[in-house]
Formats: structure tokens, sequence, C-alpha cells
């Protein structure tokens, strides 16, 4: 297995060089592995490029239900996903997914505290930094 960067899984998602995406289509069809950091990079670079972050939620959606791609903490991204399609932003909502095996999540951020409250995290709590 193979690890694949930002970009590959990007022309594969935007399809804006063909000659790039010719070569991503053909890497993603044998088993590749996306580390965490790139799926968190690739967020952000689909929000400079698409018109609202449920489109970005719903290209990250598809690129892990694909068979061969492998993602680091593949069920906490999946979480930090459905957290951020009930309004918490992307970034933050993978934050906190991928600390779900912490005693908890500090943050000054008002807005991160109050949206996770409502997306009921399994057993974090995140409150205000001391």
């Amino acid at each position: 297995m193979q690890a694949v960067d930002t970009n590959v899984l990007a022309r594969f998602v935007l399809r804006d060089d063909a000659a790039q995406v010719r070569r991503a289509d053909a890497l993603l069809k044998t088993a590749v592995w996306v580390p965490v950091t790139v799926f968190l990079e690739l967020a952000w670079v689909l929000g400079c490029v698409r018109a609202s972050e449920q489109e970005v939620i719903e290209d990250l959606r598809a690129l892990l239900g694909l068979p061969n791609l492998h993602c680091d903490q593949g069920e906490a991204v999946a979480l930090g996903l459905s957290w951020a399609e009930q309004g918490m932003d992307l970034a933050d909502a993978l934050h906190l997914a991928l600390s779900q095996r912490q005693q908890g999540f500090r943050s000054f951020d008002k807005a991160l505290i109050a949206t996770a409250k409502k997306a009921k995290p399994r057993t974090l709590a995140v409150v205000a930094a001391p």
C-alpha cells in the first residue's frame, strides 16, 4: 500500500488536470493510505474551490467510500464529517472527533464549544480553556 499526498486526491476529486487525473484514477484503483493530515489539508483545498462546506463534506465522504482508500483514523474522520453536517465547522469537527480518546477538549473558541454541545461527542467534554 502506498500513501498519497493531498494533490493526488485533489486531482481525483476536482478533475482539473487531465494528465494528472488519469494518473490519480489509476493510483486510486490500487490500495492507498491517506494520512489524516492529508485529509484535513484536502478539506482546506476543497473549501477554497467549492461553493459550500456541504459540497466539501460530500466530496470527502465519497473518498472515504472508495474501496481501496484507507484513511488513517477513518472512523473518527467519518464521525467528524457527521458533526460538520450538523453545523459544526469542518476543521473543528475533525479536531474534536480525532480527540475522542482524550479526557477532554479545551478551546477558547466559543462557537466550537456551543456547536460541540449540540453534536454531543460520545465521551468528550468540550470546555473553555482555563
